[in-house]
């Protein structure tokens, strides 16, 4: 087997709505997700076994995390099965995630690696991607991670899994900061004071940096007081982006307790990128384009 390696792309909420709740307490959302080029990267060679390993610069963030409860291993471990293989006593892969991405922080890192991993087995066993049963699998995995999966821009609603892709985004600049902050999402879901909120309006423009800009600047993230009420850090994140010269819409994703800022075109972004850094060097910054 040649080594292979898939991206696993940060997901990001421009916009969060909950706009009900199930019976069985799933929360029904509404949200505009993209998926910027900061990444962590799932990598596989031959190896005995199946076995993982965890490197890189937010691997420690995972040392308490057996290597079976890693959702990369047990993504791997599910496939196996579907495809017929048997890695204990066959031919063994040894799997590396090389974590850049925080975890528990509202970009949904956990599921981009599990998706990362679908798609690389996936390809490595010749299993289509729109089979019933890797579909549930993505389903039980996260509900985060079917979309994870598509990792192009698009519109989720039901718990996550109902996804149409938007069109064409302009070429803005996001800059992602974690002030190193983890927040349960369970936690942030369980503070929430209603969950009967409007959805998304349908009257969007993705045509240009201005109407982007004016389409998200009616939107709102539906989580941020919740998590503001448990974390009152991201405050001083927000509030950090928001002075941040350029910035246009400021707000959190996910759960936090990673926040963004939108501005112009992507140099603007590592230009403030550059600027925050400077003064909170203990924070996880990223510039990237959009998407």
């Amino acid at each position: 087997m040649d080594p292979r390696s898939e991206a696993a792309r940060a997901k990001v909420n421009l916009a969060l709505h909950v706009v009900g709740r199930r019976a069985d307490g799933y929360h029904l959302i509404d949200t505009l997700v993209v998926f910027p080029p900061v990444v962590d990267r799932v990598a596989i060679r031959a190896g005995a076994g199946i076995s993982l390993i965890v490197s890189g610069p937010t691997s420690r963030e995972l040392e308490r995390v057996a290597p079976q409860d890693n959702l990369v291993y047990r993504a791997a471990l599910s496939l196996s099965a579907i495809a017929g293989i048997d890695v204990a006593n066959g031919p063994g892969i040894e799997i590396t995630l090389d974590k850049h991405l925080p975890t528990e922080a509202g970009i949904g890192g956990g599921s981009a690696d599990a998706a990362a991993a679908i798609r690389l087995f996936a390809e490595l066993w010749n299993l289509d991607l729109a089979d019933p049963r890797i579909t549930d699998l993505a389903r039980r995995l996260g509900a985060d991670v079917p979309m994870c999966i598509a990792s192009v821009p698009l519109r989720a609603r039901g718990i996550g899994e109902v996804v149409s892709p938007l069109p064409a985004l302009p070429p803005a600049g996001l800059l992602l900061v974690n002030p190193r902050l983890r927040v349960s999402t369970a936690a942030v879901f369980a503070r929430l004071g209603t969950y009967a909120n409007p959805p998304i309006d349908e009257d969007c423009d993705f045509g240009s940096v201005e109407g982007l800009i004016t389409t998200l600047t009616g939107m709102r993230n539906d989580l941020q007081p919740a998590a503001l009420g448990l974390e009152p850090g991201i405050g001083g994140v927000l509030d950090a982006l928001e002075a941040l010269p350029g910035a246009r819409v400021v707000r959190m994703s996910g759960s936090g307790a990673t926040c963004f800022a939108l501005f112009g075109d992507p140099e603007a972004a590592a230009a403030a990128g550059e600027r925050l850094a400077a003064t909170q060097p203990g924070w996880w910054i990223a510039a990237s384009p959009l998407a």
